[in-house]
């Protein structure tokens, strides 16, 4: 795989910033992660810390050196995180569960498959164009599904911020994943928070990708999309890759290269602690997902947040 990478995130106007994002990456598969913890419920930076923490530890425990099914482990992490987020509850005895969106994108074979809870977002881009992108889970995005609201009111209806699908919820999450997605050389792959959609149209975050490195872009679509919003600014967070990006838009020293990397090789900007005794832990056996949870408890009660990584 060859690829560049650039993450960042702005508080904004917020007392604290409740987005999280990361990466991990082996020889064969590379996992992109972007969670945003729900102001309007209690410790939303702990949901979506705990999220990243735990489907972090299961790629890393998977990705020998690639997951063989993707589907089903983007759908079975996120669960495992939704149940971990129930039990930090339990174990805290809060009033109510932290919540978080998340969003996920796996990459391996030249392939692109990601999923999806709420409205953090992904964009698929080529030459400027945006080829796909997530639908939020959201009460207007429904309406519009429906043909009870014209597309044009997205930025102005009064529901636009309901969201019905989360982490941490009473109910079970929807886990909706895309289908499998064949990369080109230049492709980009955007990650990002409500944050800077709701303020950034679509076409400037494809114009800006286009026409800049993702380490030039993402720093100043963040900037630009906190200064617009100002005071009332949301936390801005992006994560972005340039699949094989072109020598005229990629500086060299950026680009990643991870054919030479050993099988067994994980690197992650995703603080979540890895277990020698999980080594052989399977994803899809219910009891060694209980165990694998269990043995990163620890670390995840001791952990407050985590430190975004540029």
């Amino acid at each position: 795989m060859r690829f560049s990478v650039y993450q960042s995130s702005h508080i904004g106007g917020r007392k604290a910033n409740q987005d999280r994002m990361g990466y991990s990456f082996t020889r064969d598969a590379l996992l992109l992660v972007l969670a945003d913890g729900m102001g309007g419920h209690i410790l939303g930076e702990m949901a979506a810390s705990i999220t990243l923490q735990t489907i972090g530890t299961l790629f890393q425990q998977n990705a020998k050196p690639y997951i063989k099914k993707p589907e089903r482990f983007l759908e079975d992490s996120f669960m495992a995180a939704h149940r971990e987020i129930h039990r930090y509850r339990a174990l805290n005895n809060l009033p109510e569960t932290p919540r978080t969106t998340i969003v996920a994108c796996l990459v391996q074979h030249g392939n692109a498959i990601w999923a999806h809870c709420g409205d953090s977002r992904l964009y698929w881009m080529r030459d400027g164009h945006i080829l796909a992108r997530t639908r939020d889970h959201s009460r207007i995005e429904t309406l519009i599904a429906q043909g009870k609201v014209d597309p044009s009111e997205r930025d102005t209806h009064p529901e636009r911020n309901k969201l019905f699908n989360c982490l941490g919820a009473p109910n079970m999450p929807i886990v909706e994943i895309s289908r499998r997605a064949s990369l080109r050389p230049g492709d980009v792959l955007l990650l990002c928070s409500d944050g800077l959609w709701s303020v950034l149209p679509d076409h400037a975050l494809a114009h800006s990708l286009h026409n800049n490195t993702v380490v030039r872009a993402v720093p100043e679509l963040i900037n630009t999309a906190a200064g617009i919003a100002g005071k009332k600014s949301d936390n801005v967070t992006a994560l972005a890759i340039m699949w094989e990006g072109t020598g005229e838009l990629q500086d060299s020293t950026v680009v990643i290269t991870t054919n030479a990397l050993p099988p067994d090789s994980v690197t992650t900007t995703i603080q979540a602690p890895r277990h020698a005794d999980l080594e052989n832990a399977d994803l899809f056996n219910e009891s060694e997902i209980e165990k694998a949870i269990d043995e990163i408890r620890g670390a995840i009660e001791k952990t407050a947040r985590l430190t975004n990584k540029e």
